[in-house]
């Protein structure tokens, strides 16, 4: 009997570790491919600023992004994932490759159809998407589309292979093929565009979409593919896939009509109003990929596993520890992020024709976005939830209810901009310096949006799974806040002390840096000295993880030491 209880706390240990230790991995390769992201925005930034060559980028982006968010994301995460583990658990390996095979013949032979036909019809598209650009801008978005319906195509090929690789839980090279498809867009921001102009950032997409491919194709060959087209319709898990995604792809469907609304919004107002809001999105979206994303990513299988073989308290159990990891870090980063927002976005993007009057306006954007990073930072690991036991309708619902919240706020906002002006004011700005206010309405709907969709699906989940309560949640929140508040409370002070005078366009990009560094790193010591003050689990984990891998490098760092010696 103590053997038993004890073999099972051990299984679940190491579970606990490996989803820990593959998110860590996920996380460091997320680091590199936001930096490298960060890179990219300021290449953007500095060689065309936030203007109209930006603003056609990306809205090029647009039509490409649904297509493949509409048929290929919501098919290999919500779907082909979740069945393809539940074939390798019951030792069918025949029956999965030839899932696979069918999958990615269905994918390929459909979206190079969907593309031949969009590209006939891309102008009268721009001409609804864009309706507020002028006639030379939406020829130069419907060239860039044109070029970039090749990216679903490639994009859907190696979204498969990363599914078969999370599968199997190989997560370094599906880690590292986001970094190859910055780099690829840099090489297209950097080189291409010397020699093809705008189209050249076209170019860089697909670059970067086909090396997003080719990093992943060896360790999947490896992991069993053998690729051969099999157009078969028949195939029992290939109808189960088609019948799981309709319910995630109309999901995601309605949220990528929301940002198509926010494009044709944003084309109405000023020139570099929708570089501004993705420049903004961008940089909120590293804490989002690093910390929400990656945790989510590396707990999905595991999941998946658990809730097939039947273990909910098991399933719930991970879940929730999954979930403290992700508020425990997500939580205080946002808060640092909205205090040192002007801090980052200069050094990010304060270069080249990237002006003050375009930083002030994208780091109040920031701003509101910080507001609901922390429930941005749990949605994906919600939805992976509802993935993981196959329901994939309420995450649908729960998408149509935000979405449509956040398109009518946006409306609402924007045609009463006085709104703005007394929430500006209430928060402490002046409210002539950004001279954009309808932008600013656009953030704070989808803040607000966001939120409300992580509060529903996460108490229709706890209505499913059980209640939170056992885990420590709600005890581990209230430490996790308190220490975020005094955190905040000496990175301002840093901020100040350091920055004595008020930032401005004099500041050189060394003082910013130097401010951003010191105030922030100083808040995190704080935060993580008050955690382990008061005994909040997770800080625990990940100073082990972090003294583990010191240790690895340690041992590298001896061996080759050792080489040198004896050479």
């Amino acid at each position: 009997m103590i053997k038993r209880i004890a073999r099972k706390f051990l299984i679940r240990e190491r579970v606990s570790e490996s989803i820990t230790r593959n998110a860590v991995l996920i996380a460091t390769m997320g680091i590199a491919s936001r930096i490298l992201g960060l890179v990219r925005d300021r290449a953007l930034a500095s060689k065309f600023g936030a203007g109209e060559v930006l603003d056609a980028y990306y809205a090029a982006f647009k039509i490409p992004d649904f297509i493949y968010s509409f048929l290929i994301l919501g098919t290999v995460s919500a779907a082909f994932v979740p069945i393809f583990t539940e074939l390798i658990c019951r030792k069918k390996d025949s029956e999965a490759w030839q899932l696979v095979n069918a999958l990615l013949t269905v994918i390929i032979f459909a979206l190079s159809l969907l593309a031949l036909i969009l590209f006939f019809f891309t102008p009268s598209l721009i001409e609804w998407l864009t309706v507020g650009f002028d006639q030379e801008r939406k020829e130069l978005v419907t060239m860039m589309t044109r070029i970039m319906l090749l990216s679903p195509i490639i994009l859907g090929v190696s979204s498969v292979m990363g599914g078969i690789l999370n599968s199997f839980k190989k997560f370094f090279y599906y880690s590292l093929a986001p970094i190859f498809y910055n780099l690829g867009i840099i090489i297209g921001v950097v080189f291409l565009s010397e020699y093809f102009g705008p189209i050249g950032l076209a170019w860089g997409v697909i670059l970067g979409a086909l090396m997003h491919l080719s990093v992943q194709i060896p360790e999947t060959l490896n992991s069993g593919l053998n690729f051969s087209f099999q157009l078969d319709f028949k195939n029992k898990n290939l109808r189960r896939i088609i019948i799981l995604m309709i319910p995630r792809a109309l999901g995601t469907a309605v949220s990528q009509i929301n940002l198509l609304v926010v494009t044709v919004i944003a084309s109405t107002l000023a020139a570099g109003s929708l570089a501004i809001f993705t420049f903004a999105d961008n940089i909120q979206s590293v804490s989002l990929g690093v910390f929400g994303i990656s945790f989510a990513t590396a707990a999905f299988p595991i999941l998946s596993i658990l809730w097939a073989e039947g273990r909910k308290d098991e399933f719930t159990e991970r879940f929730i520890k999954t979930l403290r990891k992700i508020l425990f870090l997500i939580i205080p980063i946002s808060a640092l992020t909205f205090v040192l927002r002007a801090q980052i976005v200069r050094v990010i993007l304060g270069t080249g024709r990237f002006d003050w009057e375009d930083t002030m306006l994208t780091l109040e954007c920031l701003g509101i976005f910080t507001i609901s990073l922390w429930a941005q930072g749990m949605i994906p690991l919600l939805s992976r939830a509802f993935y993981a036991i196959q329901n994939t309708l309420i995450p649908f619902v729960v998408g149509i209810f935000s979405t449509a919240l956040n398109i009518t706020i946006a409306v609402y906002l924007i045609k009463n901009s006085q709104l703005l002006v007394i929430f500006w004011k209430w928060l402490g700005y002046n409210p002539e310096v950004a001279g954009n206010f309808e932008v600013i309405g656009l953030v704070l709907a989808f803040s607000i949006s966001s939120i409300v969709n992580a509060l529903l699906l996460l108490f229709i989940l706890r209505s499913r799974i059980g209640s939170f309560g056992k885990q420590g949640l709600f005890k581990m929140l209230g430490k996790v806040l308190l220490a975020t508040l005094i955190m905040v409370f000496v990175a301002q002070i840093v901020k100040s002390f350091v920055g004595a005078e008020s930032l401005g366009t004099r500041s050189t990009f060394l003082g910013v840096f130097i401010q951003l560094f010191l105030a922030a790193g100083s808040g995190l010591a704080v935060y993580i000295f008050l955690a382990y003050s008061f005994s909040i689990s997770e800080v625990r984990y990940f100073i082990a993880i972090v003294k583990k891998h010191i240790l690895k490098m340690k041992k590298v760092f001896n061996f080759f030491s050792f080489l040198r010696r004896i050479s």
